[in-house]
């Protein structure tokens, strides 16, 4: 037979198999489908409930009778002032409480009034992540007060008040909104890479391993088929499921955006059909690169399970590689596109960014896909016919 037609009748043969595979067909559905808008309404939940704490505009005082001036500063700033609780410490260790509470020493007043400084204390729990992150509104809030008493002890000694600020700073910030939107959106690629992963692995170990425990793969490689035929049409139609869900995952962000809570997120995530695309230009080539490894890893494991601890290193590495742009502030350097997982994740934020990659940022991380598969391919073909001569 010829090698096209043994490598396509072995493609569809396994992609009939994969199709009645539930496993299967639920892995692609919940990463290809359901993957982006989870992610997306999840990351939207999480910003719209600080939004809404930002538009309660309450701040909690320990000791509030001591401040009466300070009480009319936050009310004149259309902030709701409430009594903390008597237990606030421990309600914040406990994550019961979110709010930073405002302590105000007995002497506050008095020592407003005579000039003195009086000390301050704005309580929270760093390991509170809530009242971490209210914490910079209130400091911010107190300062303003404390501006406030200052302009008017210079105003009553006839000084200007500009005789304390010599300078005047304006802050310029040259990021453009989806830039600055990566804050948010910057882990999206590497829930993508692990869709991708998660697509091809099930049928890159069910084609190989889980051939050789049902005893269907030995009497395939006793064909006078070419080996080679044989490993294409098996890799293939594992690609295919692998590609099928970076292309359901990818397009599912488009929708996903309708279900968005968060305003500023809806604004500042810029996502159509052009950076879906980016995306797949990306993707398509490590999917199949990444089924080839995968199935080489699994062609030398006996059965399915031992298939699955075989693989548990490259799935660590592929979902521990993209991290390192977390740690690495420096911004992206150029070997990080020589790096499978980290190149796709790379240029993914680049494409959130609204910038777009050159050739050569195309061509290093396509030319190691390209070399990955051939590798494998090479690798599989080469066990299949050791394995045959047995």
């Amino acid at each position: 037979m010829r090698f096209s037609s043994v490598a396509i009748a072995v493609y569809r043969k396994e992609i009939i198999d994969a199709l009645r595979d539930r496993r299967t067909m639920l892995i692609v559905l919940v990463t290809g489908v359901l993957m982006g808008p989870l992610v997306l309404i999840a990351l939207s939940s999480f910003i719209a409930s600080l939004e809404s704490r930002a538009e309660q505009r309450e701040v909690y005082v320990a000791g509030l009778a001591y401040g009466p001036s300070l009480r009319n500063y936050f009310e004149r700033q259309t902030w709701a002032v409430k009594e903390a609780p008597a237990d606030f410490e421990a309600q914040l260790r406990s994550s019961k409480f979110a709010e930073p509470v405002v302590v105000l020493p007995e002497d506050f007043e008095t020592a407003i009034l005579h000039g003195d400084t009086p000390v301050v204390e704005v309580v929270f729990d760093s390991a509170n992540k809530q009242s971490a992150t209210a914490a910079p509104r209130v400091m911010q809030l107190l300062g303003g007060f404390s501006r406030e008493r200052v302009g008017l002890s210079l105003a009553l000694r006839g000084v200007a008040l500009a005789l304390l600020e010599p300078l005047q700073v304006e802050e310029r910030d040259l990021a453009s909104t989806q830039t600055r939107a990566i804050k948010i959106t910057g882990l999206l690629p590497f829930f993508v890479i692990m869709a991708v992963l998660y697509g091809a692995l099930n049928a890159a170990l069910d084609t190989t391993a889980g051939e050789r425990e049902r005893g269907s793969l030995e009497p395939l490689v006793m064909n006078p088929a070419n080996s080679l035929a044989l490993v294409v049409g098996k890799w293939g139609a594992v690609a295919s499921v692998s590609m099928v869900v970076a292309l359901l995952n990818c397009f599912s962000f488009l929708p996903a955006q309708w279900l968005l809570r968060s305003d500023t997120l809806q604004a500042m995530f810029q996502f159509g059909p052009r950076e879906a695309l980016m995306f797949l230009l990306v993707l398509l080539p490590f999917a199949a690169a990444l089924s080839a490894v995968l199935m080489g890893v699994a062609i030398r494991c006996k059965t399915f399970k031992e298939a699955q601890a075989s693989t548990t290193f490259l799935i660590l590495g592929v979902s521990l590689v993209p991290l390192m742009t977390v740690f690495d502030q420096s911004g992206g350097a150029a070997w990080h596109l020589w790096v499978p997982a980290l190149a796709q994740n790379t240029l993914m934020i680049q494409v959130l960014k609204g910038e777009d990659f050159t050739p050569l940022q195309l061509a290093i991380p396509l030319l190691v896909c390209v070399v990955l598969t051939v590798g494998g391919l090479w690798f599989i073909s080469h066990h299949l016919r050791r394995a045959a001569v047995k």
